[in-house]
């Protein structure tokens, strides 16, 4: 009896498309995608089409052909963008307790030694960057865990781990950003806010790509 019920017809899924908002389709039918845009075109477009309530970032995404597996093709390096970023960055200095009023002095948001640590293993963290002396490292080495996968552990390739901390933070505070290929050779990093418009975004994303081009390797 079973085999004589009829089949209920199933709709097919609707592709991510087909699931977007009107608001999105309606910018959507801006781009034509079989077009390769100029960077001044790709830009104003960019603008014109957020649909985002608040100020959206402007993300580049650059393809290298480089293999990260081979340590000279790892691309990765620090960029201050001339526009700045939009956002206010938190920064946070670990320093021995003589050098923590100098930090707070030259505009850390959150300076500390010891006490520093123990918001650590209690799980506080209030900040987007950290910079640390290189004689306060190995007492880091402990918070690998916590703050490597948030992209907050200090590092010398990054100008975090240094002498300087003055010009660290002056720099973070600024709109210094760092970039890195990922696995599939590809570069992601914000470069301004919508509100920003397309001559300052413009200006970041020149620098960004004056500094991939210099770190191309050989």
């Amino acid at each position: 009896e079973g085999a004589d019920k009829p089949k209920i017809q199933q709709k097919p899924a609707r592709t991510r498309l087909e699931r977007r908002s009107k608001g999105y389709h309606k910018v959507a039918e801006q781009i034509d995608k079989k077009k390769a845009y100029s960077l001044n075109e790709a830009v104003g477009l960019a603008i014109k089409t957020s649909t985002t309530k608040f100020d959206s970032t402007v993300e580049l995404h650059m393809r290298l052909g480089v293999d990260p597996k081979h340590a000279d093709q790892n691309i990765r390096d620090m960029v201050t963008l001339p526009a700045g970023t939009g956002k206010t960055v938190r920064v946070a200095v670990f320093a021995d307790i003589d050098d923590v009023a100098a930090a707070k002095k030259a505009g850390a948001d959150v300076a500390g030694s010891d006490d520093f640590l123990a918001q650590l293993d209690k799980g506080v963290i209030d900040f987007d960057v950290l910079v640390s002396s290189p004689k306060m490292m190995a007492k880091l080495g402990k918070y690998a865990r916590v703050l490597g996968p948030k992209g907050l552990m200090p590092n010398p390739k990054s100008g975090t781990v240094t002498n300087d901390i003055a010009k660290a933070i002056k720099e973070a505070k600024a709109g210094r950003v760092e970039y890195r290929v990922d696995s599939t050779g590809i570069i992601h990093v914000g470069v301004g806010k919508v509100s920003f418009g397309s001559d300052k975004i413009l200006q970041n994303v020149n620098a960004v790509v004056s500094s991939v081009k210099a770190a191309k390797p050989s």
